[in-house]
């Protein structure tokens, strides 16, 4: 009877044991979703990523943003505005502490990101401002900057001047304007004459190979275009290789797109405006997550003290800039490939 009893004795202690052990793994792992719960939460959401560099802004955003402790959610819209609101709707749902937005058309968000705010949300303008909705930040590259390098650019490889088509984006996409005004001032008082001008509804790389060919129907008589951005210009040299034009028409655009990396040293596109975007998105999720812990994004403790405002139409809102670089063949070398932005061999792919 004894030895029953100790046996006995032994097994509940070790049931015991055993108990304890799963109450301290239930405690650890309601400790753990805690933990997770407690993070910051930032939705960040995308026009697209048709354009080669908007997965290098969501690489860095995301990376920079888990190192800080904070989750980032991803929605790509695909160029559909409708579908863009219906995922920041989703975010509200989620009661984000943040909403990043690339917009596709920022008037049309308006009544979505303004809901965003009444729920106490950060809203963040990135890239691209949307009017009147008084965010918390809007973060950009010097858009006036970048059509001025551009036009600087077509009037120092055309100093006998000539006709130019002029190949913008988006017309939805407040960086356009801007663009444009640079772009409009720095030829101004130049021998320049735009022949053709044409916008591409929703960056459609396509629409711009159909307003080269509208253009040369006006004049073939060219010396240079002005495209949006990189992607606009990779259809534009078709359209010029079509017409053995290639080569002999200075073409500049923006974003430092390989493709267009490869073409400048090849000799088939001019200019490509270089905008550090991964310093863009770097910075821009940092101050979000300051944003999100309710810290002064304007301070002297701040890494990048937002000191800066722009009007949204109604608002006066913080602004932080960023400054971008003209990039021709000379300076290829030291700014893309020692940057570190694209590899030697990738540009130099297609030179002997």
């Amino acid at each position: 009877m004894k030895k029953k009893t100790g046996v006995f004795l032994i097994i509940s202690a070790m049931l015991l044991m055993l108990l304890a052990g799963c109450g301290s793994s239930n405690e650890e792992t309601e400790t753990t979703h805690a933990s997770e719960e407690e993070k910051l939460q930032i939705g960040l959401s995308f026009d697209s990523f048709v354009i080669e560099r908007w997965l290098r802004d969501r690489d860095m955003f995301v990376s920079t943003a888990s190192s800080l402790d904070a989750e980032v959610n991803v929605q790509v819209a695909g160029g559909v505005v409708e579908e863009q609101i219906s995922q920041i709707e989703y975010f509200i749902q989620k009661k984000m502490d943040v909403i990043v937005i690339i917009p596709i058309d920022g008037d049309a968000l308006h009544d979505v990101v303004k809901e965003a705010k009444s729920k106490g949300i950060y809203v963040v303008c990135y890239d691209r401002i949307i009017p009147n909705v008084n965010a918390d930040l809007y973060i950009t590259i010097d858009n006036e900057m970048v059509g001025t390098l551009m036009g600087e650019s077509l009037v120092e490889a055309c100093p006998d001047g000539g006709n130019i088509f002029v190949i913008n984006g988006s017309p939805t996409d407040k960086n356009v304007e801007e663009v444009e005004k640079g772009f409009k001032d720095a030829i101004k008082g130049s021998k320049l004459k735009v022949a053709y001008s044409g916008y591409c509804d929703n960056w459609l790389a396509e629409l711009a190979a159909t307003h080269v060919n509208k253009g040369l129907e006006v004049t073939d008589d060219i010396v240079g275009i002005m495209c949006g951005n990189d992607d606009l210009a990779s259809q534009a040299v078709k359209v010029l290789s079509e017409n053995r034009l290639a080569g002999q028409v200075a073409l500049v655009a923006q974003d430092a797109d390989l493709a267009a990396c490869q073409r400048i040293v090849e000799g088939t596109q001019t200019m490509t405006v270089y905008k550090p975007i991964e310093q863009e998105a770097s910075t821009a999720a940092t101050l979000a997550v300051m944003l999100g812990k309710g810290e002064d994004i304007g301070g002297s403790d701040c890494e990048y003290p937002v000191t800066e405002t722009i009007n949204d139409g109604e608002y006066e809102i913080p602004y932080y800039k960023i400054t971008p670089v003209a990039v021709t063949k000379e300076n290829m070398d030291e700014v893309i490939i020692d940057g570190g932005f694209h590899t030697r061999e990738d540009v130099y792919l297609n030179v002997k």
